[in-house]
């Protein structure tokens, strides 16, 4: 069972940046995908960027393309999500999810685990 720690989240104003963090533990990271999903309150949880399991490939929400950038240091079993020009429909509890193959999707049912989240507020 793979674990997950976020870590990065906070206050920040609309146009600002934030980068989260991911680390995890508990079975071989350099082999899975990896994704962001996040959830606002009183709404569903929605992947917002997924990579592949060698950071070759990547994937996007529409809402965050070309703002929002995944990637992954498998030498450090960690993702990263840095986030620009940040928006107040971006705040949302942000979570780490770990895929259960290779390949990166969109699909919320390819990734079985996530970490506790991580809250992240954009003021206007």
């Amino acid at each position: 069972q793979v674990q997950l720690v976020e870590s990065g989240g906070g206050l920040v104003q609309a146009g600002g940046s934030l980068s989260l963090s991911c680390t995890a533990s508990g079975r071989t990271f350099g082999v899975y995908a990896m994704g962001w999903l996040r959830q606002a309150p009183g709404k569903a949880r929605d992947l917002v960027a997924t990579i592949n399991w060698s950071g070759t490939l990547t994937n996007y929400a529409e809402s965050v393309k070309g703002r929002f950038t995944i990637s992954r240091d498998n030498a450090r079993d960690a993702v990263y999500l840095q986030m620009n020009n940040l928006k107040p429909e971006d705040t949302a509890v942000y979570y780490c999810a770990a895929g259960t193959w290779a390949l990166a999707t969109m699909d919320l049912a390819d990734y079985a685990s996530w970490g506790q989240g991580t809250q992240v507020t954009v003021s206007s």
